[in-house]
């Protein structure tokens, strides 16, 4: 964790390949700021598998209650950073 307090967290995230992070549900509305290039296999709760691939230095939000399992789908590693809004 790089900064917690009551308002935001901020988590960076290292990844081998094929390393997963195992199903979650987001508590929060988050942003993801990629390091390194991402190339990811997303796995959802309905059972379909979404290939996705973020540049690194680009963003993305999402809204809290997100389900889902992220996957390393590249034979590099990855990083990214997680900006948690409470």
């Amino acid at each position: 964790m790089l900064l917690e307090d009551d308002r935001t967290r901020v988590t960076r995230f290292e990844f081998q390949p094929d390393q997963e992070t195992g199903w979650h549900e987001h508590e929060y509305d988050y942003v993801i700021t990629d390091i390194t290039d991402c190339n990811m296999k997303i796995e959802n709760p309905d059972g379909v598998d979404t290939l996705v691939s973020v540049a690194a230095g680009d963003a993305y939000r999402r809204n809290a209650g997100v389900k889902h399992n992220v996957i390393n789908n590249s034979k590099i590693p990855m990083s990214f950073v997680e900006i948690e809004l409470k």
